[in-house]
């Protein structure tokens, strides 16, 4: 019996909490922002990279030609093989090695440096979204703003994707 009379007290103060958080709910003005569309869509977004790739277009060549150099030694190790003395292949295999190598210690030079340049950039493009949602946020009065893909459902009219889109085009 004293169970029971739990159940329904915590039944009853559950209940209870759930209209008023709906009824709080409904006094709020929310919108949702879909930030991948907005990055997607921005220029400042395709400038950075462009410019990345710019930036890194040398050491990008480098690894290519590298790249390039270690296929060319083993199709000859692979089409000469049978020619040539156990010495040759050695040195073939060794020269091969050694170009790995530096192509392997490179390429992670490469990836890890591109990827801070890119993580700097894309961290000052973000700061210029959320300076755009900021502003349509306090203009438009709203109370909450949510990323689209934490939400389940949300009526278009929430929806203040373009004007972050608009806006973030006008920032520099």
């Amino acid at each position: 019996m004293k169970n029971l009379i739990k159940s329904i007290a915590i039944a009853t103060a559950a209940s209870g909490y759930i209209v008023a958080s709906s009824a709080m709910a409904a006094d709020q003005k929310i919108a949702v922002v879909n930030f991948q569309e907005v990055m997607g869509k921005i220029p400042q977004t395709a400038a950075v990279m462009k410019s990345l790739e710019e930036e890194f277009k040398d050491e990008k060549a480098v690894l290519a030609q590298l790249e390039q150099d270690i296929k060319y030694l083993q199709e000859k190790r692979k089409r000469d093989g049978s020619l040539m003395s156990a010495k040759e292949i050695e040195e073939l295999e060794g020269k091969i090695g050694v170009l790995f190598q530096d192509y392997q210690t490179k390429g992670k030079a490469f990836q890890q440096s591109t990827g801070a340049r890119k993580n700097e950039e894309t961290n000052k493009i973000i700061a210029l979204v959320r300076q755009a949602i900021d502003n349509i946020a306090a203009k438009g009065d709203y109370d909450l703003v949510l990323e689209q893909s934490a939400v389940v459902y949300s009526k278009p009219k929430t929806a203040i994707t373009e004007e972050v889109v608009k806006q973030v085009r006008k920032l520099k």
